[in-house]
């Protein structure tokens, strides 16, 4: 089956189209990639939905407005990537664009409600396509109870478990998350949550700065130092010490949180912010790596080095193409015995794999089998996901 896999992340920065051919089922899935492509977002719709984002008012109609014109972005460039490809695609991912995810529930006229949206409406795509599609996926995981996110691990356990090989495959999207595979590891044995703010916080810097979407290659941040008292200060965020499963967006690194960033960076060199912004990431990702990953391994079974079990640090995302948070990163993790790896080394690209994983989650919907993994979302039970637009 051919399947499009459709991914706009937090960065909001554009589409990720990825065809697919799959077939098995579940965790004996087979899957080849058959093509990728990126589609920036045009200016004026990135500013919408930057805007849209963790708003504190926001117009009904113009929400309305913008979840129908994504829906007519996502269309056209899966149209555009099958012309390319020429192929003809079967069935449609489509994970939306988050605005607003509450994981943790919270009081809400005398009930406790968890919260997510995504938006672009999946009936426009398939309409538009002649394709069905799967889209909104966090809901279901929700209701059984789980944070909705993170996702991708699915895939993660897909690709890169193995009998004798622990690894750690880090997401830098506009979030990053990670998802920890013992060697030999079963389903229940993964462990995977949202580490912190990915290439968010560094976007934000660089728009505000150097009125650019983001730092091409790290280049900016290779020319600055970081600023070590206020990194000292960010790394007390409540967040950071949140114990797993927990999941982050905007509302918890998005306007307050940049707003606050400015403030503590002062008359700072532009170049030293764009590097604090990005040594944020990196040292964030690392005390969750010791903390979460490797000192909870260890607490769980005293008899062995849990660290020992874990070899490779696979990288993927938006992120991965910045070469000042890789080198960062490679500080941060290779002390603790890890090897760092690019995802592209195991088959998937690393701009592609996020939308690779909608199109697998997609299928196992389709098939009517659940695709989330309840040791890394909380979920009481495993979830089929997403809702199903038909093409008429």
């Amino acid at each position: 089956m051919i399947v499009a896999g459709v991914m706009s992340g937090t960065s909001a920065d554009g589409i990720n189209v990825a065809l697919v051919e799959i077939g098995g089922a579940g965790f004996d899935t087979r899957f080849d990639l058959l093509a990728h492509h990126e589609y920036p977002y045009p200016r004026p719709v990135r500013r919408a939905v930057l805007a849209a984002m963790n708003a504190g008012r926001a117009s009904v109609a113009d929400l309305a407005r913008l979840n129908f014109l994504l829906g007519e972005l996502y269309a056209a460039a899966v149209l555009t990537t099958q012309k390319k490809a020429e192929v003809k695609v079967e069935l449609i991912g489509c994970h939306g664009q988050t605005l607003y995810h509450q994981g943790e529930a919270s009081p809400y006229f005398g009930k406790k409600i968890a919260a997510t949206w995504q938006t672009g409406e999946g009936a426009i795509i398939a309409a538009r396509v002649g394709a069905p599609v799967v889209s909104d996926f966090r809901p279901a995981d929700m209701a059984a109870g789980g944070k909705g996110a993170p996702l991708v691990p699915f895939l993660d356990y897909l690709v890169y478990r193995d009998a004798g090989v622990g690894r750690i495959v880090q997401n830098l999207g506009g979030i990053a998350n990670l998802t920890a595979i013992p060697a030999g590891a079963s389903p229940e044995d993964v462990v995977a949550f949202d580490t912190g703010p990915g290439n968010m916080v560094v976007d934000a810097a660089m728009e505000r700065l150097y009125r650019k979407p983001y730092d091409r290659d790290g280049r900016v941040a290779a020319k600055g130092k970081p600023l070590a008292a206020v990194l000292k200060v960010l790394l007390k965020h409540s967040f950071f010490r949140l114990k797993p499963p927990k999941t982050a967006g905007r509302e918890e690194f998005g306007r307050e949180f940049v707003t606050d960033f400015f403030r503590r960076c002062g008359r700072a060199r532009k170049e030293d912010v764009v590097a604090t912004a990005t040594a944020l990431t990196a040292r964030s990702i690392g005390e969750a790596v010791k903390r979460f990953v490797l000192a909870a391994g260890r607490r769980q079974d005293s008899r062995r080095d849990a660290g020992a079990t874990f070899r490779d640090y696979v990288v993927s995302g938006g992120g991965a193409k910045n070469r000042t948070l890789i080198a960062m990163l490679r500080a941060e993790v290779e002390p603790l015995g890890l090897l760092l790896r690019s995802s592209d080394e195991f088959g998937v690209p690393s701009a592609a794999k996020e939308a690779v994983a909608f199109a697998l989650l997609a299928h196992e919907t389709w098939h009517r089998r659940p695709s989330n993994i309840p040791a890394a979302t909380g979920a009481h039970r495993p979830a089929i996901l997403g809702k199903i637009s038909y093409a008429t």
